[in-house]
């Protein structure tokens, strides 16, 4: 075997051995911490789904990313930017009178928006919700409490009224995706701090609506608005 033919040998051994390393650097940064770090809450849910088996729920989301990770998002234009803040205010007035219909409203706000910034269209929720969670994965805990709370039937009085504070605190923790889908998004700490005391601000709601009688309008309108 002549030296060129040894050398030649040598350098594909060397490609093949760094393309392998490469394949199983890129795998396992898909893997564990780094599919917790870009799914977030999201990671939890789809480990819950699956019994605990993190290994079928990492499979999950590793396959997510294949499939959407080379989705990039269209940019948003000023006017459509403004009518879906307009959109949004008027969810949060319709709130007050009709928690139900505002939800609704949110979910296809939400639905529609994602479509305008290139992801699939929402009539088809599970891609579009899969497609979100690999490029916002910390935010879209918010759009699936809004889209189940928006397709579930009404129970019975003491479960509406109960129902009632979980659609607020669904609104307010989908406001972190529409903001992010919007381009006003605060930072991750924020999101993730929205997020993580949920319990606490249906905790707060709850003594807003001791005495309905009393709650003002206007106040409602502001807690919604500021997203806390």
């Amino acid at each position: 075997m002549s030296t060129g033919v040894i050398i030649a040998l040598i350098v594909v051994g060397i490609v093949v051995v760094a393309a392998a390393g490469i394949f199983a650097a890129r795998t396992a940064s898909q893997g564990g911490p780094g599919l917790k770090r870009r799914f977030g809450p999201e990671y939890d849910r789809a480990v819950a789904r699956h019994d605990g088996d993190t290994k079928a729920a990492e499979q999950e989301l590793t396959e997510r990313v294949k499939q959407h990770g080379s989705l990039r998002e269209q940019p948003l234009e000023p006017a459509a930017r403004e009518r879906y803040l307009t959109r949004w205010a008027e969810a949060q007035e319709r709130f007050v009178e009709s928690p139900a219909d505002a939800v609704v409203e949110a979910d296809q706000l939400l639905a529609d928006l994602a479509k305008e910034r290139g992801f699939p269209d929402g009539a088809g929720y599970d891609e579009q919700f899969a497609a979100l969670s690999v490029h916002h994965g910390p935010h879209v805990h918010g759009y699936h409490r809004v889209h189940h709370a928006a397709h579930s039937r009404p129970g019975s009085a003491e479960e509406s009224r109960a129902g009632t504070e979980e659609l607020r605190t669904a609104m307010v923790e989908a406001r972190a995706l529409f903001d992010v889908l919007l381009g006003t998004e605060r930072t991750e700490r924020t999101a993730r701090r929205t997020h993580d005391t949920g319990t606490a601000a249906a905790a707060r709601t709850d003594a807003d609506t001791a005495e309905p009688h009393k709650q003002s309008r206007g106040g409602l309108k502001g807690r919604l608005a500021k997203g806390n």
